[in-house]
Protein backbone atom coordinates (compact mmCIF):
# COMPACT_ATOMS: atom_id res chain seq x y z
CA UNK A 1 0.00 0.00 0.00
CA UNK A 2 1.47 3.43 -0.79
CA UNK A 3 2.05 5.39 2.23
CA UNK A 4 0.85 9.30 2.36
CA UNK A 5 2.06 11.96 3.91
CA UNK A 6 1.61 15.82 4.32
CA UNK A 7 4.14 18.36 3.66
CA UNK A 8 4.44 22.08 3.02
CA UNK A 9 5.67 23.49 0.02
CA UNK A 10 7.17 26.85 -0.98
CA UNK A 11 5.78 28.06 -4.10
CA UNK A 12 8.48 30.27 -5.01
CA UNK A 13 12.16 28.37 -3.51
CA UNK A 14 10.50 24.72 -3.58
CA UNK A 15 11.63 24.89 0.13
CA UNK A 16 9.59 21.71 1.96
CA UNK A 17 8.49 22.01 5.65
CA UNK A 18 6.68 19.26 7.61
CA UNK A 19 4.73 22.37 9.25
CA UNK A 20 3.40 25.01 7.84
CA UNK A 21 4.58 28.52 8.88
CA UNK A 22 3.65 32.25 7.44
CA UNK A 23 7.36 33.00 6.23
CA UNK A 24 9.86 30.51 4.23
CA UNK A 25 12.76 29.38 6.67
CA UNK A 26 14.60 29.12 3.10
CA UNK A 27 13.52 32.31 0.64
CA UNK A 28 11.94 34.71 3.37
CA UNK A 29 8.71 35.06 1.22
CA UNK A 30 5.60 35.12 2.70
CA UNK A 31 2.34 33.28 2.76
CA UNK A 32 3.78 31.04 -0.32
CA UNK A 33 3.72 27.55 1.73
CA UNK A 34 1.27 25.35 0.05
CA UNK A 35 -0.08 21.79 1.83
CA UNK A 36 1.17 19.28 -1.09
CA UNK A 37 -0.34 15.22 -0.11
CA UNK A 38 2.60 13.03 -1.24
CA UNK A 39 2.44 9.30 -1.95
CA UNK A 40 5.25 7.04 -1.44
CA UNK A 41 5.51 3.60 -2.21
CA UNK A 42 7.96 1.18 -0.28
CA UNK A 43 8.15 -1.20 -3.54
CA UNK A 44 9.21 1.73 -6.11
CA UNK A 45 12.73 2.39 -3.92
CA UNK A 46 15.50 0.20 -5.11
CA UNK A 47 17.91 -0.65 -2.66
CA UNK A 48 21.47 0.10 -3.28
CA UNK A 49 22.69 -3.34 -2.29
CA UNK A 50 22.11 -6.48 -4.41
CA UNK A 51 22.45 -9.56 -2.55
CA UNK A 52 25.94 -8.74 -0.58
CA UNK A 53 27.12 -6.41 -3.65
CA UNK A 54 27.16 -3.07 -3.50
CA UNK A 55 25.82 -1.33 -7.21
CA UNK A 56 28.87 1.04 -7.01
CA UNK A 57 32.36 0.84 -5.87
CA UNK A 58 34.92 3.27 -4.60
CA UNK A 59 37.68 3.64 -6.70
CA UNK A 60 41.14 4.91 -7.24
CA UNK A 61 40.99 8.85 -8.40
CA UNK A 62 44.64 8.03 -10.53
CA UNK A 63 42.72 4.69 -12.02
CA UNK A 64 39.69 6.70 -14.04
CA UNK A 65 40.26 7.01 -17.14
CA UNK A 66 40.50 10.36 -18.36
CA UNK A 67 39.80 9.93 -22.26
CA UNK A 68 38.02 12.26 -24.13
CA UNK A 69 34.40 12.19 -23.70
CA UNK A 70 32.27 11.03 -26.94
CA UNK A 71 30.36 13.89 -28.47
CA UNK A 72 27.51 13.86 -31.05
CA UNK A 73 27.74 16.45 -33.95
CA UNK A 74 24.46 18.49 -33.52
CA UNK A 75 24.92 19.57 -37.28
CA UNK A 76 25.22 23.25 -36.14
CA UNK A 77 28.59 24.68 -35.55
CA UNK A 78 26.91 27.87 -33.45
CA UNK A 79 25.31 25.11 -31.03
CA UNK A 80 27.51 22.47 -30.98
CA UNK A 81 30.18 25.18 -29.97
CA UNK A 82 27.77 26.38 -27.00
CA UNK A 83 27.62 22.92 -26.17
CA UNK A 84 31.28 22.53 -25.69
CA UNK A 85 31.99 20.65 -29.04
CA UNK A 86 28.89 18.65 -29.18
CA UNK A 87 26.46 16.81 -27.05
CA UNK A 88 27.64 14.48 -24.91
CA UNK A 89 26.11 11.12 -24.50
CA UNK A 90 23.89 10.30 -20.94
CA UNK A 91 23.96 14.29 -20.31
CA UNK A 92 20.94 16.11 -19.69
CA UNK A 93 20.76 19.79 -21.39
CA UNK A 94 18.05 22.63 -20.39
CA UNK A 95 17.62 25.36 -22.83
CA UNK A 96 15.60 28.10 -21.39
CA UNK A 97 14.01 31.23 -23.18
CA UNK A 98 11.14 33.86 -23.55
CA UNK A 99 7.63 32.46 -25.02
CA UNK A 100 8.00 32.98 -28.68
CA UNK A 101 11.56 33.71 -29.11
CA UNK A 102 12.28 30.29 -30.80
CA UNK A 103 14.07 27.84 -28.48
CA UNK A 104 11.53 24.88 -30.31
CA UNK A 105 12.27 26.08 -33.61
CA UNK A 106 16.03 25.54 -33.18
CA UNK A 107 15.74 22.22 -31.53
CA UNK A 108 13.13 21.05 -34.33
CA UNK A 109 14.98 22.22 -37.19
CA UNK A 110 18.09 20.35 -35.34
CA UNK A 111 17.07 17.26 -34.54
CA UNK A 112 15.49 16.94 -38.30
CA UNK A 113 18.73 17.17 -39.93
CA UNK A 114 20.51 14.50 -37.81
CA UNK A 115 21.10 11.24 -38.41
CA UNK A 116 20.10 9.53 -34.90
CA UNK A 117 16.86 8.48 -33.88
CA UNK A 118 15.06 11.17 -32.26
CA UNK A 119 12.11 10.63 -29.86
CA UNK A 120 10.66 14.54 -29.62
CA UNK A 121 7.72 14.74 -26.77
CA UNK A 122 5.51 17.51 -27.02
CA UNK A 123 3.41 18.47 -23.70
CA UNK A 124 2.25 21.95 -25.60
CA UNK A 125 1.32 21.60 -29.03
CA UNK A 126 0.01 18.89 -31.39
CA UNK A 127 1.51 16.43 -33.91
CA UNK A 128 -0.19 18.59 -36.63
CA UNK A 129 1.15 21.76 -35.36
CA UNK A 130 4.91 20.63 -34.66
CA UNK A 131 4.30 19.39 -38.63
CA UNK A 132 2.88 22.61 -39.84
CA UNK A 133 6.31 24.00 -38.08
CA UNK A 134 8.91 21.34 -40.04
CA UNK A 135 7.22 22.16 -43.34
CA UNK A 136 8.00 25.76 -42.84
CA UNK A 137 11.50 25.49 -41.72
CA UNK A 138 11.38 22.93 -44.87
CA UNK A 139 13.52 20.30 -43.32
CA UNK A 140 12.16 16.40 -43.63
CA UNK A 141 14.01 13.54 -42.11
CA UNK A 142 12.92 9.67 -40.95
CA UNK A 143 14.29 9.43 -37.42
CA UNK A 144 12.82 11.69 -36.21
CA UNK A 145 9.52 10.57 -34.02
CA UNK A 146 6.83 12.99 -32.14
CA UNK A 147 4.64 11.98 -29.14
CA UNK A 148 2.42 14.48 -27.70
CA UNK A 149 2.16 13.45 -24.11
CA UNK A 150 3.03 14.78 -20.49
CA UNK A 151 2.62 11.52 -18.03
CA UNK A 152 6.20 10.58 -17.30
CA UNK A 153 5.10 6.95 -16.87
CA UNK A 154 3.59 6.74 -20.21
CA UNK A 155 6.76 8.80 -22.20
CA UNK A 156 8.83 6.26 -20.41
CA UNK A 157 6.74 3.57 -22.05
CA UNK A 158 7.29 4.93 -25.46
CA UNK A 159 10.90 5.49 -24.85
CA UNK A 160 11.07 1.83 -24.22
CA UNK A 161 9.59 1.11 -27.20
CA UNK A 162 11.11 3.44 -29.61
CA UNK A 163 14.71 2.92 -28.07
CA UNK A 164 15.88 6.43 -29.19
CA UNK A 165 19.31 7.90 -29.13
CA UNK A 166 18.37 11.39 -28.28
CA UNK A 167 15.39 12.67 -26.34
CA UNK A 168 13.67 15.80 -26.70
CA UNK A 169 11.10 17.19 -23.78
CA UNK A 170 9.31 20.10 -24.66
CA UNK A 171 8.79 21.19 -21.67
CA UNK A 172 9.44 20.27 -18.86
CA UNK A 173 7.02 22.67 -16.69
CA UNK A 174 4.44 20.63 -18.56
CA UNK A 175 5.34 17.34 -17.51
CA UNK A 176 3.91 15.75 -14.64
CA UNK A 177 4.45 11.96 -12.84
CA UNK A 178 1.45 9.53 -10.48
CA UNK A 179 4.20 9.43 -7.48
CA UNK A 180 3.60 13.55 -6.90
CA UNK A 181 0.22 14.72 -6.35
CA UNK A 182 0.31 18.09 -7.74
CA UNK A 183 -0.01 19.74 -10.98
CA UNK A 184 2.08 19.98 -13.62
CA UNK A 185 4.21 22.92 -13.37
CA UNK A 186 4.55 23.07 -9.82
CA UNK A 187 7.39 23.11 -8.09
CA UNK A 188 7.36 19.34 -6.94
CA UNK A 189 6.32 18.01 -10.11
CA UNK A 190 9.39 19.88 -12.27
CA UNK A 191 11.68 18.85 -9.53
CA UNK A 192 10.73 15.10 -9.54
CA UNK A 193 9.91 14.84 -13.27
CA UNK A 194 13.81 16.22 -13.65
CA UNK A 195 15.30 13.90 -11.12
CA UNK A 196 14.01 10.77 -12.95
CA UNK A 197 15.02 12.03 -16.75
CA UNK A 198 18.42 12.41 -15.20
CA UNK A 199 18.09 8.97 -13.35
CA UNK A 200 17.23 7.79 -17.25
CA UNK A 201 20.28 9.83 -19.04
CA UNK A 202 22.62 8.67 -17.07
CA UNK A 203 21.64 4.81 -16.67
CA UNK A 204 21.31 4.76 -20.73
CA UNK A 205 23.41 6.41 -22.07
CA UNK A 206 21.05 8.92 -24.13
CA UNK A 207 20.91 12.17 -23.92
CA UNK A 208 18.18 14.45 -23.07
CA UNK A 209 17.03 17.80 -24.13
CA UNK A 210 14.89 20.09 -21.79
CA UNK A 211 13.10 23.23 -22.97
CA UNK A 212 12.15 25.19 -20.01
CA UNK A 213 9.93 28.82 -19.43
CA UNK A 214 11.54 31.45 -17.55
CA UNK A 215 9.54 33.89 -15.26
CA UNK A 216 8.92 37.17 -15.97
CA UNK A 217 12.30 38.18 -14.06
CA UNK A 218 14.62 36.17 -16.75
CA UNK A 219 14.78 33.46 -14.08
CA UNK A 220 13.94 29.44 -15.63
CA UNK A 221 10.70 28.53 -13.79
CA UNK A 222 10.98 25.94 -10.75
CA UNK A 223 12.84 25.42 -8.22
CA UNK A 224 16.45 26.48 -8.38
CA UNK A 225 17.87 22.64 -7.76
CA UNK A 226 16.28 22.07 -11.51
CA UNK A 227 19.90 23.95 -12.76
CA UNK A 228 22.14 22.49 -10.46
CA UNK A 229 20.45 18.62 -11.31
CA UNK A 230 21.12 19.30 -14.99
CA UNK A 231 24.65 19.11 -17.02
CA UNK A 232 24.32 22.14 -19.47
CA UNK A 233 22.30 25.10 -19.10
CA UNK A 234 21.97 27.36 -22.09
CA UNK A 235 19.76 30.43 -22.37
CA UNK A 236 17.96 31.49 -25.43
CA UNK A 237 17.91 35.50 -25.78
CA UNK A 238 16.73 38.57 -27.99
CA UNK A 239 14.55 40.57 -28.53
CA UNK A 240 11.25 39.24 -30.52
CA UNK A 241 11.21 43.23 -32.50
CA UNK A 242 14.73 42.39 -33.89
CA UNK A 243 15.96 39.39 -35.82
CA UNK A 244 18.77 38.34 -34.01
CA UNK A 245 19.05 35.54 -31.61
CA UNK A 246 21.83 35.35 -29.07
CA UNK A 247 22.50 31.20 -27.98
CA UNK A 248 24.51 31.58 -24.04
CA UNK A 249 25.90 29.28 -22.28
CA UNK A 250 25.17 29.83 -18.43
CA UNK A 251 26.33 26.76 -17.27
CA UNK A 252 28.32 23.55 -18.92
CA UNK A 253 30.24 20.37 -17.08
CA UNK A 254 31.81 19.45 -19.99
CA UNK A 255 33.06 22.81 -21.79
CA UNK A 256 33.46 26.95 -21.46
CA UNK A 257 30.37 28.85 -20.26
CA UNK A 258 31.99 31.66 -22.65
CA UNK A 259 30.93 30.67 -25.52
CA UNK A 260 28.35 32.53 -27.25
CA UNK A 261 25.77 32.05 -31.01
CA UNK A 262 24.51 34.32 -32.96
CA UNK A 263 21.01 33.29 -35.24
CA UNK A 264 19.12 35.32 -37.50
CA UNK A 265 15.06 34.76 -37.13
CA UNK A 266 13.33 34.07 -41.31
CA UNK A 267 10.33 32.71 -42.04
CA UNK A 268 11.87 29.42 -43.10
CA UNK A 269 13.70 29.14 -39.35
CA UNK A 270 16.92 29.60 -37.48
CA UNK A 271 19.94 31.03 -39.56
CA UNK A 272 23.46 31.04 -38.73
CA UNK A 273 25.38 34.38 -38.56
CA UNK A 274 28.40 33.75 -39.81
CA UNK A 275 30.15 37.16 -39.51
CA UNK A 276 27.78 39.11 -37.16
CA UNK A 277 30.00 42.47 -37.44
CA UNK A 278 28.68 43.23 -40.83
CA UNK A 279 25.27 42.51 -39.52
CA UNK A 280 25.33 44.66 -36.22
CA UNK A 281 26.62 47.82 -37.44
CA UNK A 282 24.11 47.87 -39.51
CA UNK A 283 24.56 51.88 -41.79
CA UNK A 284 26.87 53.84 -41.03
CA UNK A 285 25.58 57.35 -41.26
CA UNK A 286 27.60 60.41 -41.64
CA UNK A 287 26.95 63.81 -39.42
CA UNK A 288 25.65 61.93 -36.51
CA UNK A 289 26.31 62.71 -33.41
CA UNK A 290 26.24 59.82 -30.48
CA UNK A 291 27.48 56.82 -32.32
CA UNK A 292 30.54 55.13 -31.45
CA UNK A 293 31.92 51.73 -32.75
CA UNK A 294 32.95 49.21 -30.25
CA UNK A 295 35.55 46.11 -30.61
CA UNK A 296 33.55 43.31 -28.26
CA UNK A 297 33.97 39.49 -27.76
CA UNK A 298 31.63 37.60 -26.73
CA UNK A 299 33.13 33.58 -26.60
CA UNK A 300 35.73 33.27 -28.97
CA UNK A 301 34.68 35.52 -31.45
CA UNK A 302 35.29 38.90 -32.23
CA UNK A 303 33.11 41.52 -33.52
CA UNK A 304 32.02 45.20 -33.49
CA UNK A 305 29.15 46.07 -32.41
CA UNK A 306 27.73 49.75 -32.54
CA UNK A 307 26.90 51.65 -29.39
CA UNK A 308 24.17 54.48 -29.53
CA UNK A 309 23.85 57.34 -26.89
CA UNK A 310 21.49 60.35 -26.71
CA UNK A 311 22.07 63.21 -24.01
CA UNK A 312 19.09 65.75 -23.45
CA UNK A 313 18.49 68.63 -21.03
CA UNK A 314 16.34 66.93 -18.30
CA UNK A 315 12.28 67.94 -18.57
CA UNK A 316 12.16 66.89 -14.93
CA UNK A 317 13.83 67.74 -11.64
CA UNK A 318 15.12 64.44 -11.85
CA UNK A 319 17.42 62.97 -14.57
CA UNK A 320 16.43 60.62 -16.30
CA UNK A 321 18.89 56.77 -16.98
CA UNK A 322 17.96 54.28 -19.35
CA UNK A 323 20.07 51.31 -21.22
CA UNK A 324 19.36 48.64 -23.32
CA UNK A 325 22.14 45.60 -23.94
CA UNK A 326 24.48 47.66 -20.61
CA UNK A 327 24.15 47.54 -17.53
CA UNK A 328 22.17 50.72 -16.46
CA UNK A 329 24.39 50.39 -13.26
CA UNK A 330 27.68 50.24 -14.83
CA UNK A 331 26.75 53.07 -16.63
CA UNK A 332 25.80 54.80 -13.85
CA UNK A 333 29.21 54.81 -12.63
CA UNK A 334 30.68 55.61 -15.94
CA UNK A 335 28.77 58.93 -15.56
CA UNK A 336 30.49 59.47 -12.95
CA UNK A 337 33.74 58.87 -13.92
CA UNK A 338 33.25 61.67 -16.37
CA UNK A 339 31.78 64.08 -13.67
CA UNK A 340 34.60 63.61 -10.99
CA UNK A 341 37.79 62.55 -13.63
CA UNK A 342 36.81 64.40 -17.00
CA UNK A 343 34.88 67.68 -15.59
CA UNK A 344 31.94 66.93 -18.00
CA UNK A 345 29.21 67.98 -16.27
CA UNK A 346 25.91 65.27 -16.68
CA UNK A 347 24.25 65.51 -13.51
CA UNK A 348 21.27 67.46 -14.53
CA UNK A 349 21.16 65.76 -18.47
CA UNK A 350 18.83 62.93 -19.30
CA UNK A 351 21.25 59.85 -21.19
CA UNK A 352 20.06 57.03 -22.82
CA UNK A 353 22.24 54.51 -24.75
CA UNK A 354 21.63 51.18 -26.61
CA UNK A 355 23.99 48.47 -28.13
CA UNK A 356 22.41 48.20 -31.71
CA UNK A 357 21.27 44.89 -32.60
CA UNK A 358 18.87 43.74 -29.80
CA UNK A 359 22.02 42.42 -28.47
CA UNK A 360 23.31 42.32 -24.64
CA UNK A 361 26.84 42.67 -24.49
CA UNK A 362 28.97 41.88 -20.65
CA UNK A 363 32.32 42.47 -22.00
CA UNK A 364 34.34 45.52 -20.34
CA UNK A 365 35.99 46.39 -23.33
CA UNK A 366 33.17 48.78 -24.60
CA UNK A 367 33.40 51.30 -21.88
CA UNK A 368 35.16 53.47 -24.25
CA UNK A 369 33.20 53.37 -27.00
CA UNK A 370 29.99 53.68 -24.49
CA UNK A 371 31.30 56.87 -22.65
CA UNK A 372 32.61 58.18 -26.16
CA UNK A 373 28.98 57.91 -27.79
CA UNK A 374 27.67 59.80 -24.72
CA UNK A 375 30.23 62.60 -24.76
CA UNK A 376 29.87 62.88 -28.98
CA UNK A 377 26.07 63.43 -27.79
CA UNK A 378 26.56 65.59 -25.44
CA UNK A 379 28.78 67.88 -27.59
CA UNK A 380 26.91 67.29 -30.64
CA UNK A 381 30.21 66.26 -32.39
CA UNK A 382 30.24 63.20 -34.71
CA UNK A 383 32.93 60.36 -34.30
CA UNK A 384 34.72 60.00 -37.49
CA UNK A 385 32.92 56.36 -38.92
CA UNK A 386 36.21 54.87 -39.61
CA UNK A 387 37.88 54.92 -35.70
CA UNK A 388 36.97 51.94 -33.52
CA UNK A 389 37.74 51.29 -29.83
CA UNK A 390 38.00 48.42 -27.23
CA UNK A 391 39.08 49.40 -23.59
CA UNK A 392 37.92 49.37 -20.04
CA UNK A 393 37.43 52.59 -18.29
CA UNK A 394 38.26 52.28 -14.35
CA UNK A 395 37.00 54.49 -11.59
CA UNK A 396 40.18 56.64 -11.69
CA UNK A 397 39.99 57.73 -15.28
CA UNK A 398 42.50 55.21 -16.63
CA UNK A 399 42.61 53.21 -19.66
CA UNK A 400 42.49 49.34 -18.35
CA UNK A 401 43.83 46.54 -20.69
CA UNK A 402 41.60 44.02 -22.01
CA UNK A 403 41.97 40.48 -23.39
CA UNK A 404 42.79 39.00 -26.93
CA UNK A 405 43.45 42.49 -28.38
CA UNK A 406 45.22 40.97 -31.40
CA UNK A 407 41.68 39.41 -32.56
CA UNK A 408 40.23 42.46 -32.13
CA UNK A 409 42.64 44.54 -33.99
CA UNK A 410 42.53 42.11 -36.64
CA UNK A 411 38.28 42.29 -36.85
CA UNK A 412 38.58 45.99 -37.52
CA UNK A 413 41.15 45.64 -39.87
CA UNK A 414 39.35 42.75 -42.09
CA UNK A 415 35.96 45.26 -41.95
CA UNK A 416 38.06 48.50 -43.32
CA UNK A 417 38.43 50.49 -40.21
CA UNK A 418 41.32 52.86 -40.37
CA UNK A 419 41.88 53.60 -36.79
CA UNK A 420 41.48 51.65 -33.33
CA UNK A 421 42.49 52.95 -30.09
CA UNK A 422 43.44 50.48 -27.37
CA UNK A 423 44.86 50.24 -23.80
CA UNK A 424 48.61 51.31 -24.04
CA UNK A 425 49.43 48.74 -21.91
CA UNK A 426 48.41 45.89 -24.61
CA UNK A 427 50.68 47.49 -27.26
CA UNK A 428 53.91 46.45 -25.12
CA UNK A 429 54.40 43.47 -26.54
CA UNK A 430 52.83 43.76 -29.59
CA UNK A 431 53.98 44.13 -33.00
CA UNK A 432 52.09 47.15 -34.34
CA UNK A 433 53.89 46.79 -38.29
CA UNK A 434 52.19 43.81 -39.25
CA UNK A 435 48.77 45.71 -38.82
CA UNK A 436 47.62 47.92 -41.84
CA UNK A 437 45.04 49.54 -39.62
CA UNK A 438 46.70 52.51 -37.42
CA UNK A 439 46.64 51.64 -33.77
CA UNK A 440 46.12 54.31 -31.45
CA UNK A 441 46.85 53.62 -27.74
CA UNK A 442 45.76 55.60 -24.74
CA UNK A 443 45.92 55.63 -21.02
CA UNK A 444 43.90 58.13 -19.68
CA UNK A 445 40.43 58.87 -20.58
CA UNK A 446 41.30 62.32 -21.12
CA UNK A 447 43.96 61.12 -24.09
CA UNK A 448 41.36 59.27 -25.84
CA UNK A 449 38.80 62.16 -25.85
CA UNK A 450 41.64 64.24 -27.40
CA UNK A 451 42.84 61.60 -29.86
CA UNK A 452 38.58 60.93 -30.72
CA UNK A 453 37.20 64.91 -30.64
CA UNK A 454 40.57 66.42 -31.94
Amino acid sequence: MAKEKTIFLCNDCGYESPKWAGKCPSCGAWNTLVEKVVRTSPAARVSAVVGDKLLSQPRLIDTVSTDELPRMNMCDVELDRVLGGGLVPGSLVLLGGEPGIGKSTLILQTVLRLPYRVLYVSGEESVQQIKLRADRIEHSANNCMIVCETLLETIFTHIKNVAPELIVIDSIQTMCSEAVDSSPGSMSQVRECTAMLLKFAKENNVPVILIGHITKDGAIAGPKILEHIVDVVIQFEGDQHHIYRVLRSIKNRFGSTAELGIYEMRREGLRLVENPSELLLGERHSGMSGVAIASAIEGVSPFLIEAQALVSTAAYGTPQRSATGFDIRRMNMLLAVLEKRVGFKLAQKDVYLNIAGGLRVNDPAIDLSVISAILSSNMDVEIEPTICMAGEVGLSGEIRPVNRIEQRIAEAEKLGFKQIVVPKSNTKRLDLSRYSIEVKPVAKVEEAFRLIFG
